[in-house]
């Protein structure tokens, strides 16, 4: 008799997570779908630090200070773990209402909004939620089925409710959220100084080589280990990638900069939410640059709520092996009627007054209710006996 072993899969809850969104090494990496731009941003600042400590820092280390490569691989290191750190991460993501709190909210806006006569376009499902005795508007989601919490903002790009939404950025490839918005800031920080750093000191190895060499010699170089390609042909590209990039992450830093003094994201300074034809204070604002900057940047860090490694229940992972039923590939083959196996079963199945009895069934193969067929004979006695049972 063959036994059949059901084998229970671990299902994630990152497996099951709505949205569009990626995973990787078990749910422990969350990013967006578009990474393109994302390992474009890599590549710009792996190939041109490569090509500084490869050239440049050897030279100004022997001629200046050992100190400038330490520094430079110091704040390289930085923006790379905050880079990895505001990619890879949950920005703060609001799980989506389940059905039966779907349909409880729907419940309290039907009970609070009344009857919507036909035609007629229902009124916008808002709360209205007071913060520092200021009336702030709870908005509500018809994708995730909620009321999204102040200053949470859906992102049409990663298709999730996003907490302290700031704005969805591609050169990081995710949400710049309440839970990574900090290392985004100290991303864009460190990168501004490091791309400041390489061109400044692009600009002096070119000064130096010139007063021995002169200008000129300096521009027909040729590193050792490549005599095919000028030295300052890389020097030049080195400088136009820094120039080029001064212009959008120092910019950036600085808007950002500012938005962290005044404790305001870049969704509401769009939207105008605290100025223009509003005139409405902002009420997370602690009217004090300081006090913004430390719980900008220094506050607590929330724990993520989707728990993506968790494991969902053995019910729901193993319901659809336990109800389904076993096909003609698990079950016993059949015995033709003629064979002596059919003969020993048959006869074991008779009793001693001529009856044929039915053999019992495992509790796993009993049907709900069986039918006699046509070609079956009563059992009176029997069946009787294995009712009871």
């Amino acid at each position: 008799m063959s036994v059949m072993v059901a084998r229970k899969k671990v299902v994630r809850k990152w497996e099951k997570l709505p949205g569009r969104n990626t995973f990787c090494c078990d749910g422990r990496i969350m990013m967006a779908r578009q990474k393109g731009i994302f390992y474009l941003t890599l590549f710009l600042i792996l190939g041109t630090c490569a090509l500084f400590f490869a050239f440049e820092c050897r030279y100004l280390a022997v001629q200046l200070s050992p100190a400038i490569p330490v520094f430079a691989a110091v704040l390289f290191l930085f923006a790379m773990a905050t880079l990895l750190r505001t990619s890879f991460s949950d920005p703060g993501v609001i799980p989506r209402a389940l059905p039966d709190e779907a349909a409880f909210i729907e419940m309290e806006i039907e009970a609070t909004n009344g009857t919507v006569p036909q035609g007629q376009r229902p009124p916008p499902r808002i709360k209205n939620f007071q913060i520092n005795n200021q009336i702030v508007k709870l908005k509500y989601c018809y994708t995730c089925k909620i009321f999204r919490p102040p200053r949470a903002s859906h992102c049409s790009i990663c298709d999730n409710c996003v907490e302290r939404f700031d704005h969805h950025c591609p050169w990081v490839g995710n949400c710049v959220g309440k839970r990574n918005y900090r290392y985004f800031y100290l991303f864009i920080l460190s990168l501004s100084l490091l791309t400041i750093y390489i061109f400044t000191f692009n600009i002096v190895y070119v000064a130096l080589k010139s007063l021995k060499i002169g200008f000129l010699n300096t521009l027909k170089e040729t590193p050792g280990t490549y005599p095919s390609t000028s030295l300052a042909l890389l020097t030049v590209l080195e400088v136009l990638i820094c120039f080029f990039t001064l212009w959008s992450v120092v910019g950036l830093t600085g808007f950002h900069t500012f938005l962290v003094a005044l404790n305001q994201t870049t969704n509401e300074d769009i939207k105008g939410s605290w100025t223009g034809k509003n005139r409405v204070q902002n009420p997370y604002s602690h009217g004090n640059i300081v006090k913004n900057c430390c719980e900008v940047l220094c506050g607590p860090l929330p724990p993520s709520v989707l728990d993506r490694r968790g494991i969902l229940q053995q019910e729901e992972s193993t319901a659809q092996d336990e109800s389904c039923p076993r096909g003609p590939s698990s079950q016993e083959p059949p015995v033709a009627q003629g064979s002596p196996g059919g003969q020993a079963e048959e006869s074991s199945t008779q009793q001693k007054d001529g009856s044929v009895s039915v053999p019992p069934l495992r509790s796993a193969e009993m049907p709900e209710e069986k039918q006699p067929t046509s070609g079956e004979l009563p059992v009176p006695s029997q069946d009787a006996g294995q009712a009871g049972h």
